[in-house]
């Protein structure tokens, strides 16, 4: 049996790195992101997912803080903390993705097109307790 994040989503999806296989080492996910990761999964990426009809593709989850460094993250980056995720979606584009969330009012702390126009969307959920910005 799969450990599930939400309905949608594993904890191998939330944990796949490329530069962690190049580097032979496995992430696991710290018990502290798991309920970060399942709110960020229940408040914007399953409400996506269900509005476009389309898988998300996650390309960058959880990130312990050895991975961020190696990828060159913010040392404030809230992947380590399981409440970001980079990802895209099959048949549109990053802003498309992004203008969605918007439209939907999902409750997104930041919301960055990297790397436009074809890279990806950076989404993640307020810190626990703390409010979305101005605005949402």
């Amino acid at each position: 049996m799969t450990d599930r994040i939400s309905r949608n989503f594993t904890v191998a999806e939330m944990t796949v790195s490329a530069t962690a296989a190049r580097m032979g080492r496995v992430v696991e996910l710290a018990e502290y992101a798991r309920p970060n990761l399942e709110r960020l999964c229940a408040e914007i990426l399953e409400p996506l997912r269900a509005s476009l009809r389309r898988p998300v593709v996650v390309i960058s989850g959880y990130r312990p803080p050895w991975l961020n460094r190696a990828v060159g993250g913010s040392p404030t980056s809230q992947h380590m903390r399981g409440e970001a995720v980079d990802i895209i979606v099959p048949g549109f584009t990053p802003r498309e993705v992004a203008e969605r969330i918007i439209r939907l009012e999902l409750p997104f702390h930041q919301l960055i097109l990297e790397f436009p126009p074809n890279g990806w969307v950076h989404v993640s959920v307020a810190p626990q307790g703390a409010k979305a910005p101005a605005g949402q």
